[in-house]
């Protein structure tokens, strides 16, 4: 008998008790097993991405009045666009909406999609979530196919996955391996970090791209790599598809996810604390910080608290903590089922809203309606920011974003008034029904026109 078909043989009778991950049986006489018929089913719903963006012009303010720009008005240079491609995951197809990562989609100017039939639409951005890279596209089609989603808690090391994306933009192409590990985090690549792991074969190009279970059901949305040499080592990173839904969900709702705060800080359960509070637990998180007035002080929550779950998911340490609330919405209730003087107790909390300094957040000009601004921290000022006002948040889609302004910026100037702060930004709004802004984006800056 062949090495390969004692191969086989073996990794049948290692699979086939699996109700999960098992490969189809069959004899000489049937068909050899494929992930083809999976394949016919699931490959229609995830797409390619492909996005372009065009910088804008850095523009003399004089030029802005007519009279000037018939004697100064000079030949531009072409502008350079750059391009990039990911994947995506259609979710809804009555809806067209697409899952995909937000580093795919973000400071996009054009957004297009490709079926895998051939057929290409424009996209609009629903929503993104830098600090999870998740986002949420739309397109306007029909005959469209979703995903079916399965649940990513059930998931097990050792469980076959495949992945599907358009590598190197090479194409629609897909690749299978197994769950090599669940739970990853402290990793650096995201602010919330849940990940699979998988050592089906992602390389640039997949992000945002399907992974699957052997039902042809969505796990998780690729993600991230461990590339040394810049290609696939058998390292790869998925978003968990209860994570990635779950923050859909908000995008939809708000347009962006709505974190609030519970108003805790914490730290890891170590086996010197334990020891110390006398628990036998090998893992957990203790709180360490309760703040005056917050939700968790209003709940009766108390330093020396050890949270053992949060809505009936186990905390295993600090990240995991924070990836559970980080999922809930401002308003949500969290239930906290926590130690205190080894005794067991169950605590339910509201999340509250995040509090934002004074000057952030304060309605400046009805232009820049849907932008969070602040002063300047010390820290921008280090990364030769000198002057300005930082967008912190912006909701995609309202008249601000819409005409340019994106998350980062630093306006300098409104209506040609260098502004400083927040009032000098206000002081200056008041003299126009329209805004002229002059941008700072990274080492680049631009005006833009807000009508």
């Amino acid at each position: 008998m062949s090495l390969a078909r004692l191969l086989l043989i073996s990794c049948l009778s290692v699979t086939s008790t699996s109700t999960m991950a098992a490969l189809p049986l069959f004899t000489a006489e049937q068909p050899l097993p494929s992930l083809a018929p999976i394949l016919e089913k699931a490959t229609p719903a995830v797409v390619n991405i492909a996005t372009k963006n065009v910088p804008q012009q850095r523009e003399n303010p004089l030029l802005q009045d007519p009279f000037f720009r018939r004697f100064f008005q000079t030949p531009r240079s072409p502008k350079r666009s750059s391009q990039s491609l990911g994947s995506g995951v259609i979710i809804d197809a009555n809806k067209g909406l697409i899952l995909t990562n937000q580093h795919v989609i973000n400071k996009a100017d054009k957004i297009t999609v490709t079926l895998l039939d051939g057929r290409s639409f424009n996209a609009t951005v629903v929503g993104g979530d830098p600090e999870s890279d998740v986002a949420v596209i739309k397109i306007n089609a029909d005959g469209l196919v979703a995903l079916k989603v399965a649940d990513s808690d059930a998931l097990r090391v050792g469980d076959f996955a495949i992945a599907i994306g358009n590598p190197f933009g090479l194409g629609q192409t897909v690749t299978s391996g197994i769950i090599s590990a669940l739970g990853r985090s402290g990793l650096g690549i995201e602010g919330y970090e849940d990940f699979i792991q998988t050592d089906a074969s992602i390389n640039p190009g997949n992000s945002g791209g399907a992974l699957i279970n052997l039902r042809g059901e969505l796990i998780g949305i690729n993600t991230a790599i461990i590339a040394p040499n810049g290609g696939n080592v058998g390292i790869g990173f998925a978003i968990p598809s209860n994570m990635a839904i779950s923050l859909k969900n908000q995008l939809v709702k708000f347009g962006k996810v709505n974190r609030g705060k519970l108003g805790i800080s914490v730290q890891d359960l170590t086996p010197e604390l334990s020891a110390a509070f006398n628990v036998s637990l090998k893992s957990g998180v203790v709180i360490s910080q309760v703040e005056s007035s917050s939700p968790a002080a209003k709940a009766g929550l108390h330093p020396g608290d050890i949270v053992l779950s949060v809505n009936g998911k186990k905390t295993k340490n600090s990240a995991s903590l924070r990836n559970s609330l980080g999922l809930l919405s401002v308003g949500d209730k969290a239930m906290l089922n926590i130690l205190r003087h080894a005794e067991k107790q169950s605590i339910t909390i509201k999340i509250g809203k995040r509090k934002i300094a004074s000057v952030d957040g304060i309605r400046v000009h009805s232009q820049l309606k849907g932008a969070m601004l602040s002063n300047l921290s010390p820290e921008d000022e280090q990364n030769n920011i000198k002057h300005g006002i930082k967008v912190i948040e912006i909701n995609v889609n309202s008249k601000a974003w819409v005409n340019g302004l994106r998350k980062g910026d630093v306006i300098a100037r409104a209506n040609r008034i260098q502004t400083r702060n927040i009032i000098e930004l206000i002081n200056a709004a008041k003299k126009r029904k329209s805004l002229l802004l002059n941008v700072q984006r990274g080492n680049s800056a631009f005006f833009l026109i807000i009508r």
